[in-house]
């Protein structure tokens, strides 16, 4: 009699082999990687790390293989096999981008500076095993707008400065007109007192009030004014400090705009360069090997 409690085990033989054969394919994998890293062949570990990225960009497969189950045995390694592929990659972009200067803040990890200048940049980070630049978004844009610039022959903040600039000439105008102002008070208090002495007919009242409290509201004006001039030096010192930081920023952007230039022509072809990097080093490496 059949025991109904009694589950059916599915074939020893071919879980044995199934096995076996998954941890041979991880151990061909781990084999094949440790000969690229022993052969320095960067090439081989950039396709072995990320057979999608590799299959998409170099060999331009639509349906290309991928072994993402294997790339899984060496994330936690990440971080040592970015420091072995970062020294011939910082070579490359040294060449590429000789105004990037590189800054290794821990074994394979990377930021940079644009040029070698005093106040100069910092401008983003090196992804090493995606051959990547993450840019800082902040300063990248502020390249790009002053290249933007260019067509209307501004600079990136020549309208912050002559905004600032002629702030300051107002608020100068406010101090050197104080004595001015101080006769017109004096004036307008003489006219204030003489209407609100004036005797008038009780239907003549309301129109003594307006044509008092328009004296008074000028009176007002030129007191709100005599206290922004009293604020205005310190105003003004502070807006010339904001303004030199602005010039300052438009010097070094021009450097960086120089940069640029000369080695790619325009912004452009700068951006293109930057989004087909991986693709470009990857080249290099196999042109290398050659």
């Amino acid at each position: 009699m059949t025991n109904e409690n009694q589950f059916t085990l599915s074939d020893h033989d071919e879980a044995t082999k199934t096995l076996t054969e998954a941890v041979t394919g991880k151990i061909q994998y781990l084999q094949t990687l440790a000969k690229a890293i022993d052969d320095q062949d960067d090439r081989q570990v950039y396709e072995l790390i990320n057979s999608k990225k590799y299959s998409d960009e170099i060999l331009h497969a639509r349906h290309g293989a991928q072994d993402t189950e294997n790339e899984k045995l060496v994330e936690d390694i990440q971080p040592k096999i970015s420091a072995f592929l970062s020294q011939k990659l910082i070579q490359y972009l040294n060449e590429m981008y000789p105004f990037f200067y590189f800054e290794e803040t821990a074994p394979g990890n990377f930021q940079f500076y644009f040029g070698n200048w005093w106040g100069r940049r910092l401008f983003g980070t090196v992804d090493v095993l995606n051959v990547e630049f993450h840019f800082d978004k902040r300063e990248y844009e502020k390249l790009s707008k002053a290249f933007e610039l260019e067509y209307e022959n501004k600079r990136l903040n020549s309208d912050a400065i002559e905004r600032l600039s002629k702030e300051n000439e107002r608020l100068q105008s406010l101090i050197d007109s104080q004595d001015e102002r101080d006769q017109q008070k004096e004036k307008l208090r003489a006219q204030i007192k003489a209407v609100s002495q004036e005797k008038v007919m009780p239907w003549e009242s309301s129109k003594q009030r307006e044509s008092k409290q328009k004296l008074v509201d000028q009176l007002s004006h030129l007191t709100e004014l005599d206290e922004e001039a009293n604020d205005a030096y310190r105003t003004i010192r502070d807006n010339e400090e904001t303004v030199l930081a602005l010039s300052k920023e438009d010097t070094l952007i021009g450097y960086e705009k120089q940069s640029i230039v000369s080695k790619f022509g325009n912004f452009e072809n700068f951006e293109a360069k930057n989004k087909t990097l991986y693709r470009d080093y990857i080249a290099n490496l196999i042109a290398a090997e050659k």
